[in-house]
This record gives C-alpha cells, structure tokens and sequence, in this order.
C-alpha cells in the first residue's frame, strides 16, 4: 500500500517531540451504533458492549505500535459512538443511565481513555428520546469514569432552542450538586461536527461511516518555540512561521491516521489539527500569545493575535493532509492551559474576554470554573451567549462550565490529570431568569437562507 507521507519526514520532528511537548493527542475510532437499537434495554446494551468491544478491540494495541515503530507519543486513545439518544430512541426505559454504564464498561475492557456519544442533537427540538438522555446526564456522567455526553442546541440553520438551553442549565446544575468532575466530561454545542475527535464533544455522526479513525494532534509547544524566533518581526512574518509549523504537525497526524487506518482495517476520517493545550508549561496557548508582544493573556490585543494564531494554524494545516476536519483551530480551555490559568488568576482573563476569544477560535468557553452558588438560569444565559456567536458566526462554539460546588471567587478547583486545575472565576451579577424562562426559539440568522 502506497502513502502520501515518506516515514523519513517524520525526522523533521524528533526535537519537536523530545523538547517542545509535541504528540499526537488523540487517535480516536467513530462506532455506528444505529444496528444496536432494541425495545429492551437490557438486550439495546448487550449489542452496545459486544460491537464497541468487537470493533475497537485493537485500538489500544495498534496505537502502542505505531509509537514504538515511530517515536511518537499518541495520549489517548478514544472512542464515539452514535448519539445515544438515537440508538436507545426504541426503548421504553425513562433512565438511560444504563446505556451509559455499558459504554463505561466497553471502554474499561477496551484500556481507552473516553468513550464520548452520550449525546443528543437538539438543535432544532427535542424528541422524547432527546428528554430522556438529557435528564439522565446527572447520574450517567457522575456515575461512570469514562464516559462524555454532549448536547447540540443550537445551529445556522436552525437557530437556538431555548428550551433545550434553560434545560441544560439545570441539567449542569444538577450535575455539580453531585459531583463537579461530571461536569468537565459535558459540552454543550452550537454548530457540533460530526467527526470531532476530541473529548468531551465527541460523537459518531449520522453521516459517517459504519467505523472510522480521526485523528486530533496538538502542538503549542512547537509552535511557541517556533516564534521565539521572530521577535520583533512584522505578523507577516508571524503568520507564515505558524503556517509552516503547523504544517509539520499535520503532517505527523496524518502519518499516524493513515497507520491506524492501514492497520486497523478501518477508513480515514480527518485530521484534526486543533492546538489543544495540557496544564504542563510550555504547552500553552496563552504563552503563544504573549510571545506575540502581549505582557499577558487576555490584555487588549489578545482577540487579534489568537484570530491570527487560528487562521495561520488552519492555512498550513490544511495543506498537509488529505482530509482535515474536526474542529481544527486553537483550544483555550482555563483549566487545561498554564498560561490562561495564571492570566486568570490575577484577573487579567476574565469571562466576558473569554467570550470575545471564542469568536475567532476553536469550541468556545471551555473548562471554566465559576461559583457553586451559580443559578441554572445564569448558566443558560451564557450558553445562549455562546450558541449566538456560534449560529450568526456559522461556527461550532460550545460551553463547558463547572460550578465549584462548595466554591467561591478566588478560590480554586482541581481535577487532576489533562484537565487540570482552575481558578473560579467572577460572573456578572444580574440575573437573566426571565430572559431564559420566555422558552421557544431564537430564529436561524438571515444568511442561514442560502439555498
């Protein structure tokens, strides 16, 4: 079988992987599991667990061979499946909780990290099947490891149901009041794509095949040590040395999809070539952005450089790969990222900046700790902020929020790991109950009528 890539180019890359925190971040396989539907909810998650297990069997495996053969680190290894408000739609059950303990199981036999698809797409209405995944986030996300739910309640097309954002305010809410750490695996979307590889957002989309392999890779480090080189130099400068390093990261991703896919006997999806940060210095986004001449994240001139960190990351990635997708960008998830972390903590970062960022890069308000006390109704009003940028910006913005529980401003929240740890964060004080209590739908923007 012939490649696009020679292996020899992979050279190019061992100082990035050695000393710049350069890896693969995920290699993430897509299950359909439409076939798996049944009345019975007991025999709906048998055929779950037997084709999740079946199909991803050497996932984990043929991984660990790719980076013993190449040198490469590949973090996590993952799995999406169909949104389960699809797949258990037959069922009887209200709960589908155990839906949601199966594919928590699936992904312990398996040895992956995430299993995401614990989903709905409400974006337009909700279905009875949509109600019940939704009300059943709470326990299914704090009752399992390794399991991520997300929910669709906005797009260009459609517009934003309010009544799906003033239930996922609550459903947050809920989730919080249990166990806060249910929260950082939950993602609410406007614009979700359907072969996203990164969690918590990840779901095997309806249009997508019986089984594929995308690929996240992530390289800020790279790319910071990259612009250590142009200091003082024109953003003309700036933009082409992104380019040209982010095209070396892709070029690695897709080396790796095309191994995984070769090996695994699976289709290629797409490389997602998005700049996902870790809570390990050097690996920050925000230090990208303050080599660009800002003293710190999230000072006047934050929104321009990270418009241009976005756009140079996605014209030198898209040149390296054959099929490049997901949401491919620049993450700026608080909690994941040294460098907003620090700039969060002495204020200069502050949630309404945030906002203005998720303009002009990838996702939106993510892993974000705001107070326990927080009402439902505030935590719907931001998402609906966000899906507005989203839908009249023709862009997938989401909200990951956590509510502290216990927590207040000034404090701070560890989740451990590649989440992290953030410091709470001030909200605006007003209330927007009755704002969100007016339900129904906030009409698609006018250039949604494009045919």
């Amino acid at each position: 079988m012939s490649y696009l890539i020679n292996s020899n180019e992979i050279l190019q890359t061992i100082e990035m992987i050695d000393q710049q925190h350069l890896d693969v971040r995920t290699v993430t396989m897509g299950v359909n599991l439409l076939d798996c539907a049944d009345r019975d909810m007991a025999v709906c998650c048998s055929r779950i667990y037997d084709k999740i297990c079946r199909k991803a069997e050497h996932l984990v495996s043929t991984a660990g061979e790719i980076e013993r053969e190449f040198g490469i680190p590949i973090v996590n290894k993952r799995v999406s499946v169909t949104p389960v408000s699809l797949v258990a739609a037959a069922c009887s059950d209200m709960d589908y909780t155990p839906v949601a303990l199966t594919l928590d199981r699936a992904a312990k036999t398996l040895g992956i990290d995430f299993i995401g698809g614990f989903s709905a797409l409400a974006h337009k209405g909700l279905t009875e099947s949509d109600r019940r995944l939704i009300d059943s986030i709470p326990r299914a996300l704090t009752e399992t490891d390794l399991v991520c739910a997300s929910v669709n309640v906005a797009s260009t097309r459609a517009g934003i149901n309010m009544d799906a954002v003033a239930r996922m305010g609550q459903v947050i809410r809920e989730t919080a009041d249990i166990d806060p750490i249910g929260c950082a695996k939950l993602v609410v979307f406007a614009n979700a794509v359907e072969d996203n590889p990164f969690m918590a957002g990840a779901f095997h989309g309806i249009g997508e095949p019986e089984c594929v392999i995308n690929v996240g890779v992530s390289g800020p480090g790279v790319v910071a040590h990259a612009l250590k080189a142009c200091k003082g130099q024109p953003f003309d400068i700036v933009a082409e040395t992104i380019k040209r390093t982010a095209f070396k990261i892709t070029r690695m991703g897709q080396l790796v999809a095309q191994e995984a896919s070769h090996r695994l006997k699976v289709p290629f999806g797409v490389v997602d070539l998005s700049l996902a940060p870790t809570p390990a210095r050097g690996d920050s986004v925000a230090e990208i952005l303050e080599i660009m001449g800002l003293e710190i994240c999230g000072t006047h001139g934050t929104t321009a450089a990270l418009a241009l960190l976005n756009d140079a990351v996605k014209k030198g990635g898209v040149m390296a790969s054959s099929h490049v997708g997901g949401l491919s960008g620049a993450f700026i998830p608080v909690s994941e990222d040294s460098g907003m972390i620090a700039a969060a903590e002495v204020g200069a970062l502050c949630l309404d900046k945030l906002e203005a960022m998720t303009c002009v890069c990838s996702v939106g308000l993510d892993m974000i700790a705001v107070p326990g006390d927080t009402e439902a109704s505030t935590i719907s009003a931001i998402i609906a902020d966000e899906a507005a940028i989203g839908i009249v910006n023709n862009k997938t913005t989401a909200v990951r929020l956590i509510p502290a529980k216990g927590k207040q401003v000034g404090e701070r929240i560890d989740f451990g790991g590649l989440l992290g740890s953030a410091p709470i964060m001030p909200l605006h004080t007003g209330s927007s109950a009755e704002f969100i209590e007016r339900g129904g739908r906030i009409p698609a923007p006018l250039h949604s009528l494009r045919n």
